[in-house]
Parts: C-alpha cells; sequence; structure tokens
C-alpha cells in the first residue's frame, strides 16, 4: 500500500471518519506475498513511496499475472518492465484498461486514485531514434510513478542546433534524463546547458566499436560537464526511479 493510501486511513481514524478496527484490517497484511516461484514485497510501497514494479524479461506469462494480481489487490494497480510479447498479451488479455507501450516493453495499470498535482516535469532526451526504447521505458515508468514527462526524441549532437533549439523547455524541467547511444556525448552537451539534475542513460545502440554500450557508458563517467549522474547501459527504468528520487528529496 503506498504511503499517501496510508496517510489518508490515518487521517479518517482521526477525524473519527473510520473505526480503528476497520484501518487496522486494511493494514493488517504480512510484509511479503509468498508465491512458491516469487516473494512479493507488500510494504515496499510504504519504505520508498513506489510499490514494487515487476521485471517481466525471463519470467512466464502466468508468473508475470501471477505477480501482477498481488500488487493489484492494494488498488495500487502495477507496472511490468521488460514485458516480453506473451506477458504482454496475457497482462492486456486480464486487464483490458492496462497500457501496453510496445516500444518501451512495458504493461502499466493505473492506480484507483487520481493523480497527485503540481510536480515539475522530467525531460526524457533522447540522442536519436534507436534510443526510444530505453526513454520510452523511463518514461512510462515517471508515468506510473505520477511524475509528467516532457518528451525532446532525436537531437543527437550530430546536429547541434537540435538540441540548442530545445534549451528552453530544458530549463524548465525539474530534471533531465539523456539516454544515447553510439558516443554518448549528448549528456556532457546538455550538463554544460542547464542547472538541474542531469542522469545520462547510455544505450547498447551503435556499430562494434561501440561494444555494446560500454563506450558511451565510458564517455558518460568521463563527462566534463560536471554533476552529470549515469546508470547502467540501457537502464531507463533506473533512470527514471533516479529522478523521482531526486524530486522527493
Amino acid at each position: 500500500m503506498r504511503r499517501d493510501r496510508v496517510r489518508a486511513l490515518l487521517d479518517e481514524v482521526a477525524q473519527g471518519r473510520l473505526p480503528v478496527a476497520d484501518a487496522l484490517a486494511q493494514l493488517d497484511d504480512a510484509p511479503v506475498d509468498e508465491l512458491g516461484f516469487a516473494t512479493v514485497d507488500q510494504h515496499r510501497a510504504l519504505r520508498q513511496g513506489y510499490p514494487e514494479v515487476i521485471f517481466g524479461q525471463g519470467k512466464t506469462a502466468e508468473q508475470v499475472v501471477a505477480i501482477a494480481e498481488r500488487l493489484a489487490s492494494k488498488g495500487d494497480g502495477f507496472l511490468v518492465t521488460r514485458a516480453e510479447d506473451a506477458g504482454r498479451a496475457a497482462l492486456a488479455a486480464r486487464w483490458p484498461a492496462a497500457e501496453v507501450n510496445a516500444i518501451a516493453r512495458t504493461v502499466l495499470l493505473r492506480p484507483d486514485r487520481p493523480r497527485a498535482e503540481g510536480t515539475r516535469a522530467v525531460a526524457v532526451v533522447t540522442a536519436g531514434t534507436s534510443d526510444l526504447p530505453v526513454a520510452e521505458e523511463a518514461a512510462v515508468t515517471l508515468d506510473a510513478f505520477g511524475v509528467p514527462v516532457l518528451r525532446v526524441t532525436d537531437v543527437g549532437v550530430a546536429g547541434i542546433h537540435r538540441i540548442l533549439a530545445k534549451r528552453d523547455a530544458l530549463h524548465g524541467a525539474a530534471v533531465v534524463i539523456v539516454v544515447a547511444g553510439m558516443d554518448g556525448a549528448l549528456p556532457s552537451v546538455v550538463g554544460g546547458l542547464v542547472r538541474g539534475p542531469v542522469v545520462a542513460v547510455p544505450t547498447s545502440v551503435g556499430y562494434g566499436a561501440a561494444f555494446g554500450g560500454l563506450a558511451p557508458l565510458l564517455t558518460m563517467l568521463n563527462s566534463c560537464a560536471a554533476g552529470v549522474t549515469v546508470v547502467n547501459i540501457d537502464n531507463g527504468f533506473g533512470a527514471a526511479v533516479a529522478a523521482a528520487r531526486i524530486l522527493e528529496a
């Protein structure tokens, strides 16, 4: 259960609108659900602010649906990343309202509550169209966490005027996530343009000497723009979580 739902329960108890016993009944769950093949962390949202996210890669469709069932039962919806074709189809069949993003390989079932207003947007910037799967994973994750997203696509350094034309939009973002493969130079450029936090995501896009994302990873780690933070190769999810935590700090 998310922290905001627990806070609402406690407010109802404090105001005399909800008996203590009824509130306890809603909170009286074990911290984990044992499924045999998985141990679902039901208290992660209380500790971290966001429920457990399902990593779909390598799981059967039946396993993904079973885990999603447990998470959805709390009213918090669910997010599945790296969902394989069979898993996406099974989730869509079980929850017709779920949002399937084939590019991001995600499935999102929104929680049964309105989104909080007032959060500043996070910009998700891609160097090239080939980086979109990773960027979309970040964007969907932010959306699942209730963070508005500004997408800025295909503005790599091969045509530097493209990113320069987006300076005003980038300045207005609370955090900028920059997704790039090949030479991985774009985060340094963005880091030199904005004052807010920059989270760099290397992708495995590129020819042989890109070494499956290692070359852009090393470029980003050696950025001459101070303060650029780097996550793992193709880890759009991790970048989104980092950005969300920055906003909560």
